[in-house]
């Protein structure tokens, strides 16, 4: 089993598309039918990251999220995005 799917709902969608793309995810804007527009990335191994507006649903809340990002040196960054979640950036040497 894998995680396939991350859905964030944030009231600072903008932000947290350039927090999130800074990192080095691939965000593209999409719209499902009538459905509000949002981001999602793709991962290497096929996990969706999406970023979608809060509305009525809420934000999504305390949250801890691990990624391994391309550097040009191993290291470990422990960042918060702008609705204050943890997010740890594992650098991993390019090769």
């Amino acid at each position: 089993m894998r995680v396939g799917l991350v859905v964030i709902y944030t009231a600072r969608l903008e932000e947290c598309r350039a927090f999130y793309a800074g990192l080095g995810l691939p965000l593209v804007l999409e719209r499902h039918g009538q459905g509000p527009e949002h981001y999602a990335a793709e991962l290497e191994d096929g996990t969706v990251l999406e970023l979608y507006p809060a509305g009525r649903r809420g934000e999504t809340g305390a949250l801890r999220l691990g990624f391994a990002v391309e550097g040009p040196g191993p290291g470990r960054r422990v960042l918060e995005d702008p609705d204050g979640r943890v997010v740890e950036a594992v650098t991993r040497t390019r090769s």
